[in-house]
């Protein structure tokens, strides 16, 4: 159980603290070049959802994140999962949705700043250090719940062999 409270609280430190580097070191008006024409630090103010969608609508989205948050905090504290990967993935989620439920209460938008500008056709979007823990807790998370798919799957192939083995031997 210390591991998802480890994982959260490392989570939204690694996004609050990144943000705060970045509202005070980096330019509102000019990006900061990491690698030329691949990635840039720009600062961002995201008054919507993911990638700046339903920026007109930011009080359902809270509150939507809120309720989203909180049962996923009940499901890990309640039925405490076996599996580490699915704690792993719910608590990487829920760690990235609290540093940006933390912007946007106290700031009314998420600071934005990691810019992949390598393939602006294909990518446009900047994000942040909570942006990627939900991401890659998200994806975690698919891939624990087709594991586990393959794993059910398997195991009913196996008791239709061992029924029809059964039933061979009467």
């Amino acid at each position: 159980m210390w591991i998802w409270i480890l994982i959260i609280i490392s989570a939204v430190a690694l996004d609050q603290g990144s943000k705060l580097l970045v509202s005070e070191f980096l330019s509102r008006e000019e990006p900061f070049v990491i690698i030329d024409g691949v990635f840039r630090f720009t600062y961002v103010e995201n008054r919507g959802a993911a990638f700046g969608m339903f920026d007109e609508h930011r009080w359902i989205f809270m509150v939507l994140s809120t309720l989203g948050i909180a049962a996923m905090l009940f499901y890990l504290w309640r039925f405490r999962p076996e599996s580490k990967l699915a704690c792993i993935s719910l608590s990487m989620i829920i760690g990235g949705g609290i540093g940006n439920m933390i912007d946007r209460v106290a700031l009314g938008y998420v600071i934005d700043f990691l810019d992949f500008c390598a393939f602006p056709s294909l990518w446009m979007w900047v994000f942040n250090i909570a942006d990627s823990f939900v991401c890659v807790g998200a994806g975690l998370l698919v891939l624990y719940l087709l594991m586990d798919i393959v794993k059910e799957y398997k195991a009913a192939q196996a008791a239709k062999c061992a029924d029809a083995e059964e039933n061979d031997d009467e």
